[in-house]
């Protein structure tokens, strides 16, 4: 559990589990622990597109969904909220697998954070629920994913995210990269880690890139 400090409002939510295999400053390297995300498919630029996102996957953890142990149409399950919420732009070439979305796929190497127009956004599910247990969406947009352990470059700041930004300081992540020989596997993702009326200078946002494991 972690705890996200908004101002004097703290709450405790989940955050997935990693294990930190190189620190340097804000650059991190972490091996994250298998996973499966909720997640939705969206357009617009990342602002619209982000809020948008959220709306679609809060909407199914807040009980838009099917109990998957009774298949009841009217059993529903509230499933608690975790961070971060994570972006990722996409390429309108890039297709996204019918059975789940998300990052295991690379993109086309036009899907840029400052140009996109079109982003996966994901929910990590808490981790006491399986594929199995988990309440299945309603909305035939918002989709399961188990995802497997990965390795990814990591750099946190804090502040406002705008376009020009969280484009600054994905190239310089992928700078720090390159000075450390790490190999990117997938497109970069936006984790944002704050409800959007936390202060600025409070706000906890990364750049992640997966890697070959080092």
């Amino acid at each position: 559990m972690a705890g996200i400090t908004a101002g004097s409002m703290a709450m405790a939510v989940e955050e997935p589990r990693f294990d930190v295999l190189t620190q340097d400053g804000s650059y991190e390297v972490r091996r994250y622990a298998p996973v499966i995300v909720a997640e939705t498919l969206v357009d617009g630029d990342m602002d619209a597109a982000s809020s948008k996102g959220f709306r679609l996957i809060a909407d199914y953890i807040f009980g838009n969904n099917t109990l998957a142990a009774t298949g009841a149409e009217n059993a529903s399950e509230k499933i608690a909220m975790t961070a971060p919420v994570t972006l990722e732009p996409v390429a309108r070439s890039a297709k996204i697998a019918m059975t789940a979305p998300v990052t295991a796929e690379p993109v086309a190497a036009d899907a840029s954070m400052a140009t996109a127009s079109q982003w996966r956004i994901h929910f990590v599910m808490p981790g006491q629920y399986s594929m199995q247990t988990l309440p299945k969406p309603v909305n035939a947009a918002v989709s399961l994913r188990e995802l497997p352990a990965r390795t990814f470059a990591v750099l946190g700041y804090s502040g406002l995210n705008t376009a020009s930004k969280v484009q600054q300081k994905t190239d310089e992540l992928a700078a720090w990269m390159r000075s450390r020989q790490l190999q990117p596997v997938g497109a970069p993702l936006l984790a944002r880690y704050d409800p959007p009326w936390t202060l600025p200078m409070w706000r906890r946002n990364e750049i992640q890139v997966e890697v070959k494991n080092p």
